[in-house]
């Protein structure tokens, strides 16, 4: 799965970032599912879905977000920290939570949050490397959104393919393993 992630302030940039959307599920759309990604309206939720968007991620719990996700039958992925903002998110429709920033506290918070919730599926975000992906998941989270670790701008800038191609088959190794 790839998110492709919208930005906040520039109405051109959004409208590229649906285009790019479109592009890679026209090019890619039978191997891999794309969504967006720091979705905060429901303006981006209809252009993501109009681009071929099958599941929406947003920073925040957003009611009207997650409502016009669902009526599109897309995934929805809002996110949230604390327990409360969790069940919230969970109770508007939310099908995951991403916990997010889950590197401030780590793999126990999700643990101790998944003791009382545990009817929500959460996902870790924010700071999950190669490194502590599998305690995530040992600790309750049902999935993990990683970027940093495999997006590396340098990498990006000098075109270092192999170096993100050789971090994500880590990763997935990894993965694999335990």
């Amino acid at each position: 799965m790839m998110e492709v992630t919208f930005p906040q302030e520039d109405k051109e940039g959004m409208k590229k970032t649906a285009e790019r959307i479109k592009a890679l599920k026209n090019e890619l759309g039978d191997r891999m599912e794309f969504g967006a990604g720091t979705v905060t309206s429901v303006e981006m939720v209809k252009m993501a879905h109009e681009a071929g968007a099958t599941f929406i991620i947003s920073p925040n719990t957003d009611e009207s977000v997650i409502k016009a996700t669902l009526e599109n039958d897309m995934v929805s992925v809002p996110g949230a920290f604390t327990p409360t903002e969790i069940k919230h998110a969970y109770d508007c429709g939310a099908d995951f939570v991403k916990v997010f920033p889950v590197n401030m506290f780590g793999p126990k918070y999700i643990k101790t949050v998944r003791a009382p919730l545990s009817q929500v599926r959460l996902m870790a975000v924010g700071g999950v490397t190669e490194k502590d992906i599998n305690d995530y998941f040992k600790a309750g989270a049902c999935s993990a959104g990683v970027a940093g670790c495999l997006f590396n701008r340098e990498w990006i800038e000098n075109g270092n393919w192999d170096l993100i191609t050789e971090a994500a088959e880590k990763l997935v190794k990894t993965v694999e393993q335990d």
